[in-house]
């Protein structure tokens, strides 16, 4: 099996990101160019995944005092300091159950760890329900510390894991 290697995003990957997140919108708000033109001047960090010359997933994540507009983004900055949203994480379909998943929270807690912040925070969605990633939370920790429901119906589990000293996500 070819290596896959995280990197940070360059121009030449929106297409791929954007292809990437429109074939997982049923668990994703959906992000055409201006949006991730929007998204990526606020976020603080954006990974890609590249197997082969070919971006396999992504990762974006804001920190607290960004303008996000997102619903879930505000509940935690109305509730945390020092904290990485963890807005999406996409991979492809044969990739999943890989342990990228892992690797890209890995690199986010590194990250979010090197800049002196306290959480790792992302919502799971219950209604309609995302079993694999409420599991995949689950394993690495995160607990859930309150509940939402979005305008369009859908509910999810706001959840939130302390960041380790060391920098790296627990290996559950």
């Amino acid at each position: 099996m070819p290596s896959t290697v995280l990197r940070h995003w360059q121009p030449a990957d929106e297409a791929d990101i954007l292809g990437l997140n429109a074939e997982s919108e049923s668990v994703l708000s959906p992000m055409d160019d201006d949006r991730f033109a929007a998204l990526r001047s606020m976020c603080c960090l954006l990974k890609v995944a590249e197997t082969d010359d070919r971006v396999v997933g992504f990762l974006m994540g804001f920190s607290d005092g960004a303008g996000y507009d997102s619903v879930n983004y505000r509940w935690f900055a109305s509730r945390l300091q020092r904290f990485l949203y963890i807005d999406r994480v996409v991979i492809t379909q044969e990739l999943r159950g890989t342990g990228l998943g892992r690797r890209f929270y890995t690199e986010a807690e590194r990250w979010a760890a090197a800049r002196k912040l306290h959480w790792l925070a992302a919502e799971v969605d219950l209604q309609p329900p995302n079993t694999a990633s409420l599991g995949f939370h689950q394993r690495l920790a995160f607990v859930e510390v309150g509940r939402q429901v979005a305008g369009n119906g859908k509910q999810v589990s706001l959840q939130v894991r302390s960041i380790s000293p060391r920098g790296a996500a627990s290996e559950g």
